[in-house]
């Protein structure tokens, strides 16, 4: 993303006031303000311990029925706003605050990657060695793919291709996880359509673990209250939560593979203060998409945007903004 549009979603950030240096970005940074929830910590995604955590906080859905807690008083609505469809939460009472095309199927892009991560946190096994298959690269080219530079041959771990899965959205990476833990892209798709069934989300369906459009352009699609009901679910796995809230992952060349360097593909994160997530995603018929959660003065901030124009990068980021902006003016209940 070029470096204006950054500094736009920053300006944005700072006309409801606080500061960048006061951003949660770095890796494994805690959930600055937020009582409601445990420090995130820095937890090795490779290790047995991660993948133990994650199996725990993914092992059922969501509770149904949201804490009691401080109650949002509502008044207006976000302005300027382009996505063509939205939502906004409170994370920790659940209160929704705003919604428009909350209910209503669009695609969604690489948001997709989002229920591929949570597919392979269930199965677990995270220090799993994966070798990237040679079928990779024509996949990537077939579709002009993201790519996180995987070189065919090389191994893995899980972990390791969960960083780039959810931080440069790098469908090579979806690509090696799928035939990995279906085995095979058909058995994948039908594992995160089964988990979408057993979340209750039935206006949510996948035919690629990454997002990409095919067969069609809108074959895979969800809504935005769904989506957000997936990100909360997501975000309650300490190492998802890890990932998605780092500004970079270094992973310097050892046995089996050579040296990477991905940074977060999320416009918000260390640009928008406070926030910690989640995914981003874009094609032509979805338009720029954002699934976020962001932690400021003690409130916790969950929403989606989708079908953001494509007038340029940030799109989808500068609409989160603008909703985010106007969440965290509204006044709290004592």
């Amino acid at each position: 993303m070029r470096l204006p549009a950054r500094l736009l979603i920053a300006a944005l950030a700072l006309t409801v006031g606080g500061s960048i240096g006061g951003c949660s970005a770095g890796a494994g940074l805690a959930y600055a303000g937020d009582s409601s929830r445990p420090p995130a910590g820095v937890v090795a995604a490779g290790s047995a311990a991660a993948a133990a955590a994650s199996a725990r906080a993914t092992a059922a859905p969501a509770p149904a029925s949201a804490p009691a807690g401080p109650r949002i008083v509502v008044t207006g609505a976000p302005r300027g706003v382009k996505a063509k469809a939205g939502i906004l939460a409170d994370a920790t009472t659940g209160q929704m605050l705003w919604s428009s095309g909350g209910n209503t199927e669009r695609p969604i892009a690489s948001i997709t990657k989002v229920m591929t991560a949570l597919v392979v946190l269930r199965a677990g096994n995270l220090s799993r060695p994966i070798k990237i298959p040679k079928s990779v690269i024509a996949y990537v080219t077939k579709y002009g793919a993201n790519s996180a530079g995987l070189v065919p041959g090389q191994v893995l771990t899980a972990g390791e291709l969960l960083h780039a899965l959810l931080l440069v959205s790098a469908c090579d990476a979806a690509y090696a996880l799928a035939t990995a833990y279906g085995p095979g892209l058909p058995a994948f798709i039908a594992k995160m359509n089964a988990t979408a069934a057993q979340l209750g989300l039935t206006h949510t369906h996948f035919t690629s673990p990454d997002g990409l459009p095919y067969p069609t352009e809108t074959s895979t699609y969800s809504t935005p209250a769904e989506l957000l009901k997936l990100g909360e679910l997501a975000m309650q796995s300490p190492v998802f939560r890890s990932i998605v809230n780092e500004r970079f992952y270094n992973l310097p060349k050892g046995n089996g593979h050579g040296h990477y360097w991905w940074g977060n593909s999320n416009e918000l994160i260390g640009y928008y203060p406070g926030a910690i997530g989640i995914k981003t995603g874009f094609t032509d018929a979805a338009g720029h998409c954002l699934l976020f959660e962001v932690v400021r003065g003690g409130r916790t901030l969950i929403g989606v945007v989708l079908g953001s124009p494509p007038t340029g990068p940030g799109a989808g980021a500068q609409d989160a903004a603008k909703i985010l902006n106007w969440g965290f003016s509204l006044k709290q209940t004592t």
